[in-house]
């Protein structure tokens, strides 16, 4: 009887625990190779193939910003960006301006988000997305490598290929679109610091979202 009570009371946990306090304590999102990285330090370089087979490389990129965005298509925190044109007037403004901006895909096949190329080209298409290039992380490499563990899940890095942000897009933990209006966007802010020429104020912050299907 304790055992079922016990077994109960952990699944109503799991049911009402925010999302990404759940993400936090599984490790599968979680890598130990996120260890490897840290802001103020060179982001580790990695090469990956985007939804059109064109492989990408972060060092062709050298002297550029780049920007790393965890999507996830399915997932309500994600489609409040997309669904508002957020990101996608994000992205433009961005990649207007010379800068790069990668979104990835980590979801394993068969889980949440996962796409083959062709499905992830007309997502693209449908959703008007202006992102230089859409990375297909199948086997979940380069999450793992730079320890993404939301989605969305952001990182900014700088010109001398130093990561100068990692977290959230913004301060609302919510999947609300209202929330947009009141929203600290840090990525934002981290672009505007570095247009300036100064140091980014807000380098760091806690993600929320899904977890990353790996």
């Amino acid at each position: 009887m304790l055992k079922t009570a016990l077994a109960l009371s952990a699944a109503l946990f799991m049911m009402i625990a925010p999302v990404e306090s759940r993400a936090a304590a599984d490790p599968a999102v979680t890598p130990a190779a996120a260890d490897l990285i840290a802001i103020g330090a060179p982001a580790p370089a990695f090469t990956a193939t985007d939804s059109n087979g064109k492989t990408v490389n972060l060092s062709d990129y050298q002297g550029k910003i780049v920007i790393l965005e965890w999507t996830n298509h399915d997932c309500p925190f994600v489609r409040k960006f997309y669904d508002t044109k957020t990101m996608q007037n994000m992205q433009k403004e961005a990649t207007g301006q010379g800068i790069i901006w990668l979104s990835v895909v980590s979801s394993a096949e068969g889980k949440q988000g996962y796409t083959t190329a062709k499905e992830a080209n007309e997502l693209i298409s449908k959703e008007g997305s202006n992102a230089t290039a859409r990375i297909l992380d199948i086997g979940g490499s380069l999450g793992r490598l730079y320890g993404a563990a939301t989605t969305p899940h952001m990182y900014v890095i700088n010109t001398d290929g130093t990561l100068v942000y990692a977290g959230a897009m913004d301060d609302q933990n919510s999947v609300s679109h209202g929330s947009l209006k009141t929203a600290k966007n840090y990525v934002k802010a981290t672009l505007d610091d570095l247009k300036a020429g100064q140091k980014v104020q807000i380098s760091s912050s806690k993600p929320y979202g899904c977890a990353v299907k790996y």
